[in-house]
Parts: structure tokens; sequence; C-alpha cells
């Protein structure tokens, strides 16, 4: 596999990964509890480790091409947006979390971390619609060796910027009590809207 290969899917993956998402709203709403960043992106980039093993298995394409299994990802992946963005609306967090209640709920975030990654739908369509174009089976490398670069290569650009977010968030909300609640409603209304959009879109289509 040529290095243009890599970089040229690099360029793209990049700028789907800047782009705010739910990912991002998790992201910060985790950077505001102090203690919790890393345990929330490592549950993120868990959920994006299953998509790459279902595609170097090549079950992605097999899902991606069932529409009544599709629609049941969107609902379950979209539902489980909206109740957790509830929660967040419910519960602002804040700087000032203690750090017992964050180890006490360290895999907890890790869980929801890997459920909203794992179960958003869009991230089936990236590696399905994605992935595709920079694959070429007669360059040498087993197909699923590029599925696997590619896949890993995703899983560490999320790692990086994800946890870019959310220490950037604590670090210039940590003082700012009002506006890390704030920020944090922001998170929550965005889970909830991503939510509300994917399961529109899924139903009526």
């Amino acid at each position: 596999m040529d290095a243009g290969t890599v970089a040229a899917f690099l360029a793209i993956d990049l700028l789907l990964v800047f782009t705010p998402g739910a990912d991002w709203a998790y992201a910060i709403a985790a950077g505001l509890r102090d203690r919790s960043v890393v345990p929330a992106v490592a549950g993120l980039v868990a959920g994006y480790a299953g998509y790459t093993l279902l595609a170097v298995a090549g079950l992605v394409v097999i899902v991606a091409g069932s529409a009544s299994l599709l629609t049941a990802l969107t609902v379950l992946g979209a539902a489980y947006l909206i109740w957790l963005g509830w929660s967040v609306l419910a519960r602002p967090a804040t700087p000032q979390a203690s750090a017992e209640a964050v180890a006490a709920s360290r895999w907890r975030i890790v869980l929801r971390g890997a459920g909203i990654s794992g179960l958003n739908p869009k991230a089936l369509l990236l590696y399905f619609s994605l992935f595709p174009q920079f694959i070429h089976p007669g360059e040498g490398w087993p197909v699923a060796a590029q599925t696997g670069l590619f896949g890993t290569l995703h899983m560490a650009s999320c790692a990086v910027v994800y946890l870019a977010v959310g220490v950037l968030a604590r670090t210039v909300l940590k003082a700012r009590p009002t506006a890390a609640r704030a920020v944090a409603r922001v998170s929550g209304t965005m889970m909830i809207v991503i939510g509300g959009f994917l399961l529109v879109e899924r139903l009526a289509g």
C-alpha cells in the first residue's frame, strides 16, 4: 500500500473526525467531569474498535445491506443518544465533580462512550462507504490487512482529537462553573438533537 493512499485517507478521515457531533458532545461533557476524559475517550474508541473488527470480518457490508437491521440500529442508537442527552441536561457536569464519584463511575463512563460510538449508524456507513474507496485488493496487502490499517488510523485520529477536545473543555472551563454548566447543557442538547434527527431520518425514510 502506497503512502499517498494512506495520506489521502487520513486527510478525509480527519475532516470527518473534526466535525462536531455526538462524540464531541460526550468528550466535552466528560471533560467537565475533570478526570473522566480518558475513560470517556477510551469508550468511544472501543466502539470504533468493534466496527473495525466487523469490517475486517466483512460483516459491515452485510449489516449495511440489511435495511431492517440498519433501521433497528438507528432507532436503538438514536434512543440511546436522546436518553444520554437528557441525563446530561438533568445533571449538568461541572469541574467540581468529586474524584471519588469519577472513580466509582469510571467503567460506566467507558461503557457509555462505547455505546455512543458503537450504536451510531453513521459510523457503520463511514466504514461501509469510505473504506472501500481506499482498499485495493490487487496491491499486495490482503483486504483484511488494509481494512485493519484504516480502522486503526481512524481510532487513533478519534483518540487524539477527542482527548484534545475533552482536555480543552476542562482547561478552559475549570474556573468557570457557570460557563461549564452552560456548555454541558449545550452538549446534552446536541445529543438529543442528533438522536432526534437520526430517528426522524430513518423512520421517515
